[in-house]
């Protein structure tokens, strides 16, 4: 007996409800997988899924529309999205564009007749350096042009995947050493089970390394919290959902030193007592995730993950990997165990901390990428190393993504202590107009700025350095910003939900020479309202590229001429 399409998918979803014990946390892991069979997770899958995991179908649906890689609509067969971060509308993403859309014959937004090709902008997909780039379902095409975008559309068949650039090779990516390369793999690791539990904290705590995604909370003190709460299940969970727009030094470490990266989890495992280990990968990383599970297998084999290991006697623990599924807000800690429970990436209300109330409401350590691969090279060479690199209230080295306008663009690793000016030096940035500095959440710092220092007493940044050129619209660009904050804000607090609508609202007027003064301070005085009433990073930060350039630039604001074009 033949079974219709519709009994198919519905003993799809069974298998896959029952392989997930029917686990609310499994609902993105599910939706992702029907959605890889087919195309996208129909009004029909959706009912069933609720069914099978006993919440109701809005819920489900709830969940589905927030994730911009969860369709809930048929798509074409190959979906191409293009990045729109600044980066990329530099390097001539707009002509790039106009290219796919002749090339297609449909608008971004559209799918082509016959259901090939559905045509999309989307946010930073972590390829600054070589921009403009673009995904194809999960492939990455970077350093496009008009020509090379008419031949990747011709080649979408049999020859897919015959122009894809070799992602994170060091010579295409790194602009200097990285102290991560001479590490002795594993020798941490080694290192800290020779060591009691609280002698590990205590090494991490001298060392001061702070969490570099960009809080900069001490990782020694998250650690001992975690340590210290009493709970019979405790998680480690690697933040790779590097989606602040300007940042790739995470997917660079994760495609040329994932080991460390999970030495790094191994050892904060052991030292708070935990059993368990999750990767939460951004969905951009997609392509990424084949070599992970390769590096977790090889680990398991090696007796560095699973049980017992290197034989320590009781020490177990296992690393899993979880999609993402395109969420910036998902990069915010809080925000991701709601996603990795199965729900919307909204933030939560703290307290409770992760430490102490975090995934499944168990204690949860969540550390970035960049963080857990460097407590690798402290273990092994020691806090007092660590600590006689930066300053005084800034320890160790950091990774800095730059791109924008400058002549050497990539990962480089310079002490704390770096000025913004000694930087743009060694990356080929000189007489620079503005640096955003810490992605589109951080800070535009002037030229008259750059003596600056890149450190926690000043720009305790989480990464990103984008280069502004003299000839710069920053109109422009805060209008890119306010666009991306707009589509990525969760919706969950009004002065970010309608806020930034406002504010990007206003900037357009800015940009049209249509703004007067009395409406430019109003502007300003919402954006210092959004500052403080936001609930979380996102729409404190929102506001903060505007304010800037009035602070800084201001008259290039107010000379603008009527219907100014952009």
């Amino acid at each position: 007996m033949l079974l219709t399409e519709q009994e198919k998918e519905k003993a799809l979803i069974s298998q896959l409800t029952e392989k997930h014990a029917h686990q609310r946390s499994a609902l993105i892991p599910i939706l992702q997988a029907v959605q890889a069979d087919y195309g996208y997770v129909s009004e029909f899958a959706m009912q069933h899924v609720a069914d099978l995991l006993g919440i109701h179908a809005a819920e489900v649906y709830s969940v589905a529309t927030f994730y911009q890689f969860i369709n809930t609509k048929p798509k074409g067969k190959f979906i191409i999205r293009l990045s729109r971060d600044m980066s990329s509308i530099m390097k001539g993403a707009k002509v790039v564009a106009r290219q796919l859309e002749n090339d297609l014959g449909i608008k971004f937004g559209e799918t082509t007749p016959d259901g090939m090709f559905t045509l999309e902008w989307t946010n930073c997909i972590g390829m600054n350096y070589q921009a403009p780039a673009m995904m194809v379902n999960n492939e990455i095409f970077s350093n496009l042009t008009p020509q090379r975008v008419h031949r990747i559309i011709e080649d979408c068949g049999e020859e897919f995947r015959s122009h894809r650039p070799t992602i994170g090779k060091v010579g295409d990516t790194f602009t200097n050493t990285l102290t991560y390369a001479s590490h002795q793999a594993n020798s941490g690791l080694k290192k800290a089970l020779a060591r009691s539990r609280s002698e590990v904290i205590g090494e991490v705590t001298a060392s001061g390394v702070r969490g570099r995604g960009g809080a900069g909370f001490p990782t020694g003190t998250k650690w001992n919290l975690a340590a210290s709460a009493k709970a019979d299940t405790k998680y480690i969970i690697c933040n790779a959902d590097e989606g602040e727009p300007g940042t790739f030094k995470d997917r660079v470490i994760l495609t040329q030193y994932a080991d460390l990266v999970f030495e790094g989890m191994t050892i904060a495992a052991y030292a708070v007592g935990a059993r368990e280990g999750i990767i939460y990968l951004r969905g951009e990383y997609t392509y990424v995730r084949a070599h992970l599970e390769e590096v977790i297998e090889a680990r398991r084999k090696a007796g560095l993950l699973g049980s017992n290991i290197l034989g320590k006697e009781g020490f177990n623990f296992d690393i899993r990997i979880r999609m993402g599924a395109g969420a910036y807000i998902c990069g915010e800690e809080t925000a991701l165990i709601e996603s990795l429970e199965g729900h919307r990436g909204e933030p939560r209300n703290r307290p409770p901390y992760p430490v102490d109330t975090g995934f499944n409401g168990k204690p949860t350590v969540v550390n970035n990428v960049e963080t857990l691969a460097t407590i690798s090279v402290i273990l092994d060479r020691g806090s007092k190393w660590f600590g006689a690199i930066g300053t005084e209230r800034s320890k160790g080295f950091k990774l800095f993504s730059v791109s924008g306008d400058c002549t050497r663009p990539g990962v480089y690793e310079l002490p704390w202590g770096t000025t913004l000016e000694q930087l743009l030096a060694l990356v080929g940035g000189e007489g620079a107009k503005a640096i955003q500095a810490g992605g589109y959440s951080g800070e535009l710092v002037p030229a008259s700025e750059f003596g600056r220092v890149l450190g926690y007493e000043d720009l305790g940044i989480g990464g990103s350095v984008i280069v502004y050129g003299q000839e710069r619209d920053l109109l422009e660009i805060a209008e890119n910003y306010l666009e991306f904050f707009v589509e990525e804000s969760c919706g969950q607090c009004t002065p970010c939900r309608d806020g930034n609508v406002k504010m990007l609202e206003g900037i357009q007027l800015l940009l049209k020479g249509k703004c007067s003064t009395r409406y430019l301070n109003e502007l300003i005085g919402l954006g210092e309202t959004i500052k403080l009433a936001s609930k979380c990073g996102l729409g404190q930060s929102s506001p903060k590229i505007l304010l800037a350039i009035n602070k800084h630039f201001r008259d290039e604001i107010m000379a603008r001429p009527i219907e100014a074009s952009h």
